[in-house]
């Protein structure tokens, strides 16, 4: 039985020759690409100009870097974390603009000339934010490690005035994670914060 076709050249055609033959066809056109994922637009680096804790920074960056790696990274302020990278736990809040965002979730070329507040720039020399001063009066943090994020949250919290009730603080801190769950006087120190400003 002839499964396939015979040329002049000897070669035979057959389901298996052709199987193989698209395999190995296919296999360089998938990893062609792969082999040259990077292009030079994807890997220059663009300068920005940025305000941060009042002081002007010039920062070249790359294009796919996050804000929060480039304040971790490029300017050592380390005090924003970076917990779960995924814009779930609020652990990197920063105000961008007077707005509470999560710092691993934008671009830092997307804030050319912006005005950015982290956990470094709330106190006044040695006179601490007034919502740092109620976290350690309020014994608000375990283990620290969102603390600066909640911070930083709650001072957007206070500005927005969405401190009614200990209800809408919860709510609108609803963005942050406290793993110990210190929630109860994370809320009290945001009230004792809010009256006092």
């Amino acid at each position: 039985m002839n499964h396939g076709s015979d040329d002049s050249t000897g070669f035979r055609l057959n389901r298996r020759t052709f199987v193989g033959a698209t395999a190995v066809v296919g296999g360089v056109a998938a990893v062609g690409p792969l082999l040259s994922c990077s292009t030079p637009a994807e890997d220059a680096e663009t300068s920005i100009a940025v305000t941060i804790n009042g002081q002007k920074h010039t920062v070249a960056v790359d294009n796919r870097t996050s804000l929060l790696d480039m304040l971790r990274e490029r300017l050592h302020l380390t005090g924003t974390k970076k917990g779960c990278n995924q814009g779930a736990c609020g652990a990197c809040t920063v105000l961008l603009n007077g707005r509470r965002v999560n710092s691993c979730l934008t671009l830092a070329v997307m804030h050319q000339g912006a005005e950015i507040t982290t956990i470094e720039g709330l106190a006044s020399g040695d006179a601490l934010h007034p919502l740092q001063q109620a976290f350690i009066d309020q014994d608000a943090f375990q283990c620290g490690y969102c603390t600066s994020g909640q911070i930083v949250s709650g001072v957007g919290c206070i500005a927005e005035k969405h401190t009614g009730s200990a209800a809408e603080i919860r709510e609108w801190m609803s963005g942050n994670i406290c793993r110990c769950g210190a929630y109860t006087n994370i809320v009290t120190a945001i009230e004792q914060s809010a009256q006092a400003t």
